[in-house]
């Protein structure tokens, strides 16, 4: 009987579970059978797993997080890890491994694929920024959760006279930012794609205070940068990732603009929340059928490719071209939202003219 390993790598998303349940469903009527690596990378250097059945998978579509587990571990930077993962494979008669995660995990996987290890990617992450691939399950939750967040808001803003500077996820795009505070109407938009300067957001909520707009919603991933400013002392992971955590770019923001302008500034950390709980009924359905197509590349036997969402057709594109380069947010997207917080003479009635109208 044939046999694969399959791991979650990296940041737990919604969807994963999804993923899971497609893979094993589609290789198990298959008489392929599929065993769950616990942890990603770990388990697949110490051999921790577990079999997975379909009452194993039946009830998970729902759930967020992951039923296997995860971890940052990066096989390439332990001593003899690649070997120690085929001895693995060998030990655990495993012909393949489908990896489920981002460019950190994906590389890795690229990287074995190149050392004769059979592999299959499956794109995950909630910054939406891995290329070759329209969507990546777990963006649409952390999307709409974050969009959720801001509107709320929004009254105790207006209702304070309050900035409130809105942090979310996006370590080097600003995917989440952009589309979560276009649906939540937030008035500035700022993105690792697009570094602005104080004075220049100093600026923006200044325009719209001599408009009487006296509360301002600003959503900033947390990979922006402030330009002209001291850069702050960082940390990485095992990746070489910079720890954001360390960063705080929301609440070192918030203190330059009441600092700047005087306005009672506050800001709201969104951080794990937006990748946590329940997926949407999007991301259920990108995930499984992201699933149900790595298991027919493995009923194929068709390793060396991550399959992608493109239109609405789920395709293999090879592993190396999906890690290419990253998907980024694009100026003509950028121009357009950053249209709905301008206010000047130009986009304003006189107050005059709009009372006469009433009565």
């Amino acid at each position: 009987m044939r046999k694969i390993g399959i791991l979650t790598g990296g940041g737990d998303c919604p969807g994963l579970n999804a993923v899971i349940r497609g893979v094993v469903q589609k290789c198990l009527i298959n008489d392929i059978e599929v065993i769950g690596l616990k942890q990603g990378w770990k388990g697949a250097l110490t051999g921790d797993c577990v079999p997975l059945t379909l009452n194993d998978v039946e009830d998970i579509l729902t759930l967020g997080g992951t039923i296997l587990q995860s971890s940052r571990t990066n096989i390439l930077k332990v001593e003899n890890g690649p070997e120690r993962v085929r001895e693995m494979m060998n030990r655990l008669e495993l012909e393949g491994i489908v990896a489920v995660g981002g460019d950190d995990t994906l590389g890795v996987a690229n990287q074995l694929q190149k050392m004769g290890m059979k592999m299959i990617g499956v794109p995950k992450t909630i910054d939406n920024d891995l290329s070759c691939t329209d969507y990546t399950f777990g963006f649409d939750t952390a999307t709409n959760t974050a969009a959720e967040a801001i509107d709320r808001l929004h009254t105790t803003a207006k209702s304070h006279n309050r900035c409130f500077v809105v942090e979310v996820m996006g370590r080097n795009t600003g995917w989440i930012a952009i589309q979560a505070g276009m649906a939540a109407a937030a008035h500035i938009i700022l993105i690792p794609e697009f570094p602005k300067s104080i004075d220049e957001v100093v600026d923006m909520i200044e325009e719209r205070r001599k408009m009487n707009k006296n509360y301002c919603i600003i959503c900033v991933a947390e990979g922006f940068e402030l330009t002209g400013m001291d850069s702050v002392e960082i940390e990485r992971d095992d990746f070489g990732n910079i720890r954001l955590d360390k960063k705080e770019i929301g609440p070192r923001l918030a203190k330059l603009i009441e600092e700047r302008t005087g306005m009672n500034t506050r800001a709201t950390v969104l951080g794990h929340i937006i990748r946590g709980g329940s997926p949407t009924a999007f991301d259920r359905l990108l995930g499984t059928k992201l699933g149900v197509k790595a298991g027919e590349l493995v009923v194929a036997n068709k390793y060396g490719y991550m399959v992608a969402l493109q239109g609405t057709s789920i395709v293999p594109v090879p592993l190396a071209k999906a890690l290419s380069k990253q998907k980024r947010v694009d100026e003509e997207f950028y121009n357009a939202a950053s249209l709905f917080g301008r206010w000047d003479e130009h986009t304003v009635e006189p107050v005059e003219e709009h009372v006469s109208a009433v009565y």
